[in-house]
């Protein structure tokens, strides 16, 4: 094969490196410490398998012993045992050989299960500590794939790496030395170039193979996550009649992955007629050895057959080399991304020694605080901002002045950059998150149900609710009538993302949801302006209902949901440029009264 260039040969280095980092992250899945079932069962099925190849090794010995027999030639022991007798063990010999192999799958099962569920676990924990900027910009449905595929990886590569690479070079080693003593070295030197040869063509084309199966990967990853993103987007697709656009897109992401796995195809083709040619040659060259021998009389029949018995022995781990090098190469790159997202550190993490919030009045404070998605581009400029416990204060403002921000940073999806966030004089970044998630309710603009009944979707503000509070947190957010009149009630299934419910019902079931969690501070962030005005209206009783001796923070882009606030909060391009009532900044004639005028005529336009 032509010479790598040098960037090539960088990548084959990288991949080198990451595969043993993957191996050093895999290792401790195999010998965990305090898990002392896991070792045993490690060290009984390493026991199992080097009984296995023992036999393996033995057994054309026995073969041979029942052809020289036959012939009249060999040992008198094997004279003694006689043919059917040799044959019968010869049998027996095989037979416990794939016992054994079998028993060392069913002791070493247990452990790789282990090893994929705990990383499953793990993998599924650290993306749900993955903060909020991660989760906007990660593509769902590559995510996945990276996942399933790291995942199957895992019991792959514990397994084929203890059983299969190990036990091949094991059994090498015995072959060759039994081939060493029972005839002569050049047989060893023959089997050992064949085996050498094989081995570096193998390998040296799965390197080049591998990087073409990234390839495909790559593309099979960005068709899923077009398809996925379409079909997420469904409605919208319908809206604008991009049927057919969006399967034109989809075909060009599979037209390229056809190509790639197209010239995996014929790589894999060229790989297995490359490892024939080296192994017949190898088979055809050591058989006419070992003709030559027997012609001369130097060697039995039996010794003719047992050597054809070896070569084919060899031949099939060899064989089988090629496809676990190419799967274990796979299964290390997979994994690697794997890892790499598992590496990927929570941009918001509590501080060591973190303590738990708690709250006593639900005092709230923005005491100049500074922030910016993006260093450059600064979104809040200085904010202060004062909350007493139990007073409902509006933020409003125009578009991008930053009041949903702050509804981010007071649920420490992000940290501030300057300043500092406080409740009942606990900086937000002194505690631990855990604790403030508990303490602070979010009803969002648009609710978001999971692909459940409403019963599980309304229980999921509190684990430990009875049937009697999930139905009376129902009740109170006058949803409760609804769900009876519906065929199942309560165990009505809502949809992927609730899309079987309507706007209005959505929301409802998301205001159970946190009148259930029963938080002291809430948040309402844009709670009802996806709705109609009469749903609206509706919902904004509940909204005002729910508020009664609690802490709330009201982001809203409709000035009338919040006219009886105890302190309206005006912003503009990040900073305060107003606050008061909504009657002492209707007097004050500032942004805010334009603001209301401006609303107030769209309205009356709109009638």
């Amino acid at each position: 094969m032509r010479r790598l260039p040098k960037t090539a040969r960088n990548l084959d280095a990288s991949h080198r490196v990451s595969g043993l980092r993957v191996i050093r992250k895999v290792a401790p899945y195999l010998w965990p410490p305090g898990e002392t079932w896991v070792k045993r069962r490690v060290v009984l099925a390493l026991s199992v398998l080097v009984l296995a190849k023992l036999i393996a090794v033995g057994t054309p010995l026995l073969y041979k012993g029942a052809v020289d027999s036959l012939a009249g030639e060999g040992s008198v022991w094997y004279l003694a045992a006689g043919a059917v007798g040799l044959t019968v063990a010869y049998g027996g010999a095989r037979l416990l050989n794939v016992g054994f192999q079998q028993l060392r799958d069913v002791i070493f099962a247990r452990v790789g299960q282990r090893a994929l569920r705990q990383l499953a676990l793990e993998t599924f924990a650290h993306i749900h500590r993955m903060s909020l900027r991660y989760h906007l910009t990660r593509k769902t449905g590559g995510l996945s794939r990276v996942i399933e595929r790291g995942v199957k990886g895992v019991e792959f590569l514990l397994r084929f790496l203890l059983f299969s690479i190990g036990p091949l070079l094991l059994e090498l080693l015995m072959i060759a030395v039994v081939l060493f003593f029972l005839f002569d070295i050049w047989y060893l030197v023959t089997v050992a170039g064949v085996i050498a040869l094989y081995i570096l063509f193998t390998f040296k084309v799965t390197e080049w193979r591998v990087r073409i199966r990234k390839r495909m990967n790559d593309q099979d990853t960005d068709a899923n996550q077009k398809a996925i993103d379409s079909l997420l987007n469904f409605e919208t697709v319908k809206y604008f009649g991009a049927e057919q656009r969006e399967t034109d897109r989809y075909d060009g992401a599979l037209r390229q992955y056809v190509e790639a796995a197209l010239t995996t195809s014929y790589s894999l083709a060229f790989l297995n007629f490359g490892q024939s040619l080296i192994i017949t040659a190898g088979l055809v060259i050591v058989m006419v050895m070992a003709a030559v021998g027997v012609s001369s009389g130097a060697m039995t029949v039996g010794d003719f057959v047992m050597v054809n018995a070896y070569m084919i022995q060899i031949t099939m781990p060899l064989n089988f080399l090629g496809t676990v090098y190419r799967e274990i190469r796979q299964a290390l790159i997979d994994m690697g991304d794997m890892f790499d997202l598992l590496e990927q550190p929570p941009e918001v993490q509590d501080k060591p020694g973190a303590r738990p919030l708690r709250v006593t009045e639900g005092h709230l404070r923005l005491e100049g605080v500074e922030f910016g998605y993006e260093p450059e581009r600064p979104i809040l400029k200085g904010i202060d901002i004062d909350v007493p416990g139990g007073q409902t204060v509006a933020l409003v403002g125009s578009t991008g002045s930053g009041k949903s921000t702050i509804g981010r940073l007071l649920f420490r999806f992000y940290d501030v950059t300057g300043g500092r966030l406080t409740i009942d004089g606990q900086d937000l970044r002194d505690v631990t998150q855990e604790s403030l998630h508990a303490q602070v309710g979010v009803v969002p603009q648009d609710t978001v149900l999971f692909n459940d009944t409403i019963y599980y979707n309304i229980a999921y503000g509190r684990d430990d609710a009875s049937r009697a509070e999930v139905e009376a947190a129902a009740k109170a957010a006058r949803v409760h009538d609804f769900i009876e009149s519906l065929p199942r009630g309560y165990d009505t299934q809502v949809g992927e993302r609730g899309l079987k419910l309507s706007g209005g019902e959505k929301q409802r079931v998301g205001i159970a949801r946190t009148l259930l969690k029963d938080p002291p501070i809430l948040l309402l962030d844009e709670a009802t302006s996806a709705l109609d005005t009469e749903t609206e209206r509706e919902i904004q009783a509940e909204l005002r209902a729910m508020a009664r001796g609690r802490t709330v923070i009201t982001i809203a882009h409709r000035l009338s949901t919040v006219a009886d606030a105890d302190r309206i909060v005006v912003l503009e391009d990040g900073q305060v440029v107003e606050e008061g009532t909504h009657e002492a900044l209707l007097a004050r004639g500032g942004r805010y009264a334009q603001l209301w005028t401006r609303q107030a005529s769209e309205t009356g336009e709109a009638a």
